[in-house]
């Protein structure tokens, strides 16, 4: 439990004007007064931010070695962050997605969305996968773990969190199951499909449930057409598009593991003979493969990390865009992806449509999307708001 009494309190620098950090998930470094003392407290500490004038701001989970130094936790300054509070908080989160879906598969808690910044729990039935990317919750694990034990009653919980937003809060990686027991793999269903997730080798915390109503979305576009799935991962558009009656879809992924949980599932939902997995890396694939498809779908990981990667990663996105466009039938769709937070959307579409152009194609874009709603955003973070789906019919 921490009594909020005892909290120390930091302070904002002289120069920094409260309205531009009130409210608002992240004060960053540059914008506190780091004194000898502030710099001492513990990665993860709970804190009393206040203004100049010593007027509180809330609580706020602190690292004094991240470029992100706080992270709200309630704008309640008298509230202790114990058992209750995260109760209350994973509380809020299951109700909504309880309301929004009928299975238990779904992204339980998304970080700052949720108002916990830095924790990701995902729910594949009675399993849960928790990813702690911040000191101050990888810190408060226990008291996430009782809470979520009391409210799922899940069969297994595992901690999985290895990904550069631990590295940049100074943690080591963690995979390890905490509760119960975690098979793998797990099966979970979306949109009446059952796919096949592996929380703890796969990537991130084993699925991504974000392109849920994107997935639904390109299976409307897959009826009685061939289909390239690229960055297929354990299947995710491929299975979706033979469930909405595509005649023969392609999964194209470098992961060998991967792809062996997307046969599998196809098998299990009786698709295996429409389905065919390829191990490749994708632009090799694109490059050296003359066969077209009446839809493509491209869903890269993350081109651009950090901000210093946003040019090549627009570069990248524009060719992944003219490649994977001639490999689009006549009167085809493509759908592209991007799960690059640093990228704007408008840059994403700009990059897009230059790619389709320099693939001498023409296209109408039909159809532009995010995440689904059990990855609620921060409508004072921009960043909660990462995903961006584009879906072109091309001439």
């Amino acid at each position: 439990m921490t009594n909020p009494d005892a909290c120390p309190k930091i302070a904002l620098a002289a120069d920094t004007k409260p309205a531009a950090v009130r409210g608002r998930p992240w004060v960053f470094a540059n914008q506190l007064k780091m004194t000898a003392e502030t710099r001492a407290l513990p990665p993860g500490s709970v804190v009393r931010l206040m203004e100049p004038d010593g007027r509180l701001l809330g609580l706020y989970h602190f690292n004094p070695h991240s470029l992100i130094a706080a992270r709200l936790l309630t704008r309640n300054h008298s509230r202790a962050i114990d058992a209750r509070f995260f109760t209350e908080k994973l509380t809020r989160a299951l109700s909504l997605r309880e309301r929004l879906f009928d299975a238990p598969c779904y992204r339980l808690v998304h970080g700052e969305g949720d108002g916990l910044p830095g924790l990701i729990v995902d729910r594949y039935g009675d399993v849960l996968v928790v990813q702690p990317n911040t000191a101050g919750m990888d810190a408060s694990l226990d008291l996430i773990v009782a809470a979520l034990e009391s409210l799922v009653k899940p069969a297994g919980i595992a901690v999985v969190a290895d990904g550069p937003a631990r590295a940049q809060e100074g943690l080591a990686p963690r995979a390890e199951v905490l509760v119960g027991a975690v098979a793998s793999p797990v099966p979970l269903v979306e949109n009446g499909i059952t796919y096949l997730a592996d929380p703890i080798g796969g990537q991130k915390t084993g699925w991504f449930y974000d392109h849920r109503l994107n997935r639904a979305f390109a299976a409307g576009l897959a009826r009685g057409q061939s289909v390239l799935d690229l960055y297929t991962y354990a299947g995710a558009f491929a299975l979706a598009c033979a469930q909405g009656g595509a005649a023969q879809v392609t999964a194209v992924d470098r992961s060998a593991p991967a792809l062996a949980l997307a046969a599998e599932a196809a098998a299990r939902n009786g698709w295996a003979d429409r389905v065919t997995t390829e191990t490749a890396e994708v632009f090799g694939w694109l490059e050296n493969n003359n066969r077209t498809f009446g839809l493509v779908v491209a869903d890269p990981p993350a081109f651009a990390k950090t901000r210093k990667d946003i040019s090549a990663a627009l570069k990248g996105y524009e060719k992944l865009a003219r490649l994977s466009t001639a490999k689009v039938a006549p009167e085809g769709f493509l759908c592209l992806a991007s799960c690059s937070h640093h990228v704007a959307p408008e840059a994403f579409l700009d990059a897009c449509a230059a790619g389709i152009r320099a693939g001498g194609r023409s296209a109408r874009l039909i159809h532009q999307a995010g995440a689904g709603p059990d990855h609620p955003v921060h409508p004072q973070l921009p960043q909660t708001a990462y995903l961006k789906f584009l879906a072109f019919a091309l001439d």
